[in-house]
């Protein structure tokens, strides 16, 4: 009897020291959840890149002083691209192949948008983009867009509402110039789309490059074709070059900017020669301006000034593309769990969702989910920006 309870001791003692040794069970590996970060927070698309990756580390930071998504904190694996197409490649494939995150959010400029997705198609990951091409959803060339979300207005209806502008002025005539990248030529083509519905026609068409300095030979040209309106397609930093040439050679017609002037660093680029400046937005810019039942306001303003708290200084469209994109995101994760599968169908039934960029109605043929009713006209005035309506 004493060598058999000898016996089983000995087993007990053998037991609970392998059980010592093993792993930790699955439940308590998965402490944190990882999302991928990808903005262009320096380079040329740093004005639009900086707010993004502050923001979404704001939120990170605020959420978790909450205690989390359903217990488990947000661990944000964050990288900065340096507004470069390849960086953004070699680092979406760290966050896949090294991090294993759950989902990805970044894409500041629309070409790296568009060279990451090849990544996140073929490994099966939500990616929620915050550029603008529609491209970036529907590609002309059918290639799957199964994971890939965007939250930035599409060129197609930032278009449309540019359009609708110039025809309620009577500005029939214009001159198209559009930055020689991804942003660019996707605008440009849904503008050679739509334009002839609403009875514009573009008397030139050039392009810049987004590193340009003087464009003076090119305005030149664009001032012997006569226009009624110049429209300038690009982002801060090249937008706001081509408007001080425009100053500077004395072409007196309205000037027509993009969405991606979005920021107060283009106002602080072109200095008086922002001036006068009109371009379709979402409301963030001009959030004190809205009718109290505006259904954004309140999270707009709220938005604003968290942000405002957290950086000093004004937060901008772009940010507010990330701040949409981190809520959808945890919204779908509070529901699903870290199920990638379940994930994308949670986004892809988003309903009503009020967020910076407008309200959002996504399905499976619908990966952005915004309307031409998420945006207003904006003039620049007195170095501000207020709502042109």
């Amino acid at each position: 009897m004493r060598r058999f309870l000898s016996a089983m001791i000995s087993i007990f003692c053998v037991f609970i020291l392998a059980s010592c040794g093993k792993e930790p069970s699955s439940a308590s590996k998965s402490e944190v959840i990882k999302i991928g970060g990808i903005f262009s927070a320096s380079g040329g698309a740093a004005p639009l890149g900086k707010p993004e990756m502050g923001t979404v580390k704001m939120l990170v930071k605020e959420l978790n002083e909450n205690g989390g998504v359903n217990g488990k904190k947000i661990e944000l694996i964050a990288y900065d691209d340096k507004s470069d197409q390849n960086e953004a490649v070699l680092s979406t494939k760290k966050l896949i192949e090294q991090e294993k995150v759950t989902a990805i959010i970044g894409g500041t400029i629309s070409g790296n948008s568009l060279a990451m997705i090849p990544q996140v198609e073929k490994a099966g990951i939500p990616y929620i983009s915050l550029a603008a091409s529609k491209q970036i959803v529907q590609p002309d060339d059918h290639s799957p867009r199964n994971w890939t979300f965007k939250t930035a207005q599409g060129d197609d209806i930032v278009i449309s509402k540019l359009l609708g502008y110039l025809k309620e002025n009577g500005l029939q005539k214009v001159a198209w110039l559009n930055v020689a990248n991804a942003y660019g030529t996707s605008g440009h083509e849904e503008f050679k789309r739509f334009a002839p519905d609403y009875g514009i026609k573009a008397v030139i068409e050039e392009e810049f490059e987004a590193t340009v300095d003087d464009a003076k030979a090119m305005l030149t040209r664009v001032k012997k074709a006569n226009p009624q309106a110049i429209i300038v397609w690009g982002t801060a930093q090249e937008s706001a070059v081509i408007t001080k040439n425009i100053h500077q050679l004395g072409i007196n017609v309205p000037v027509i900017e993009s969405h991606g002037i979005g920021t107060k660093s283009f106002i602080d680029l072109a200095g008086e020669a922002a001036e006068g400046v009109i371009f379709p937005v979402g409301r963030i810019l001009v959030a004190e301006q809205l009718p109290d039942s505006d259904p954004q306001k309140e999270t707009l303003l709220k938005y604003k000034k968290d942000f405002e708290k957290a950086y000093n200084y004004e937060p901008t469209t772009f940010g507010g593309h990330a701040w949409d994109a981190f809520h959808l995101l945890i919204n779908a994760i509070k529901e699903a769990g870290t199920d990638k599968e379940k994930i994308k169908e949670k986004l892809e039934n988003t309903k009503n969702f009020v967020g910076i960029s407008g309200i959002f109605n996504m399905d499976k043929n619908d990966h952005t989910g915004l309307t031409a009713d998420s945006l207003v006209m904006v003039k620049i005035k007195d170095g501000k920006f207020v709502l042109a309506e």
